[in-house]
């Protein structure tokens, strides 16, 4: 029997690959001549470094990069093991935790350490780059980003402007005769979940201003300063990225990805799935164990669960879930290619003891939802 085993992480307990091993150890106790292959996933947002660089054998690279508020802090990249492609992840270098909640302020908070940490991978020799763009602390369209790789962003007067989302209402020209000419040969896929566009009520800074700590007369005012950023981006570069779907994401890093790197923005869990060559590793496979620390109904909005899912049905492979809990909206995910899940705790106990407890549980809850698979085909039943 050929076992694929595909969870994401367990946020605050297990990386994706500690699932993996404490899911095969539930199975090593019921089928112990199982094929099992390990296959550490994510979806874009926190742990995506970790899973790709588990399951390509390749390692992590620590960097002291320009903080969201102008700070240096230690942020860090992956590289795969063959050596040609880097994972980052923007909240690394840019993201909410890195901002004090006092300190939050979205109009001064700046992009700058994540194109650091794009020209450390440059350094290192990748020709391939994916992003996760998720959990940002800024709204400046993804500019600082860009003056780290070589750009300049000028005022009226041809002078230099200063980090932040609301700098850019001053926007007047963009310079691009210092980028960074390895960016020419740089492929760059951002793993982006979201459809929101750059600007307007449902922009970057409207919906996504408030939680990085934007009153409302400040989301006001970030939203016009990317207006006026799309405008220079469409009158300099010929690009239109004000309407383009998840050009929001991040704060507007989105729209800066597009604009700066030519990137493509795709769903996260699509770009992993790939990444790790899943639907190869499912061939010939009788069943399929996904995961993630919380199955309810936001599972069905792309994350990694639901990808895995869908790549299985396509070989008309059963899967199975496990989750840390079970929430509410769970039942949706049988409608996208779940046959079954678990949750990991069984008994009363706080969440704590759950946490501390995680990799026994995620073992228990594995061996619990085989056996009863396992007893389904002995009977015949699909």
């Amino acid at each position: 029997m050929k076992i694929v085993l595909a969870p994401d992480s367990f946020k605050g307990s297990l990386s994706a690959l500690e699932v993996c091993q404490a899911m095969e150890r539930g199975i090593r106790r019921v089928e112990g001549e199982a094929e099992i292959i390990s296959v550490p996933m994510a979806d874009g947002g926190e742990g995506t470094v970790r899973s790709l660089v588990d399951a390509t054998g390749g390692k992590i690279i620590s960097k002291m990069v320009t903080g969201p508020l102008g700070e240096q802090v230690e942020a860090f990249f992956g590289m795969t093991g063959d050596g040609e492609m880097a994972v980052i992840e923007m909240a690394a270098a840019s993201g909410l935790p890195l901002v004090p909640e006092k300190k939050r302020d979205p109009s001064i908070t700046t992009t700058y350490g994540t194109g650091e940490l794009i020209l450390a991978a440059l350094d290192e020799g990748c020709k391939k780059i994916i992003i996760g763009i998720g959990g940002s602390a800024t709204n400046d369209g993804g500019a600082g980003m860009a003056q780290a790789l070589g750009y300049r962003f000028l005022d009226e007067q041809g002078k230099d402007l200063p980090f932040g989302g609301a700098a850019l209402k001053h926007l007047a020209e963009i310079d691009s005769l210092g980028k960074d000419p390895r960016l020419s040969d740089l492929t760059v896929i951002a793993a982006c979940d979201v459809t929101n566009p750059l600007i307007g009520p449902d922009g970057a800074s409207a919906v996504y201003g408030p939680q990085k700590g934007a009153t409302p007369e400040m989301v006001k005012e970030l939203d016009e300063a990317l207006s006026i950023f799309a405008q220079v981006i469409k009158k300099e570069l010929g690009m239109e990225v004000a309407d383009l779907p998840g050009s929001g994401a991040a704060g507007g890093l989105g729209a800066g990805l597009v604009t700066f790197l030519q990137a493509r923005l795709e769903p996260g869990v699509k770009i992993i799935s790939e990444a790790v060559a899943l639907r190869d590793k499912m061939d010939g496979a009788d069943l399929v164990i996904t995961g993630e620390g919380r199955i309810d109904g936001q599972t069905v909005k792309g994350k990694t669960p639901i990808g895995v899912a869908r790549v299985a049905k396509t070989r008309e492979i059963p899967v199975l879930a496990v989750a840390g809990s079970i929430g509410s909206g769970a039942e949706l995910v049988y409608e996208q290619g779940i046959d079954g899940m678990s949750a990991i705790v069984d008994q009363p106990m706080v969440l704590e003891e759950a946490i501390a407890s995680a990799g026994k549980l995620v073992s228990l809850a594995t061996e619990r939802i085989f056996r009863t698979f396992l007893s389904g085909k002995q009977s015949g039943c699909k």
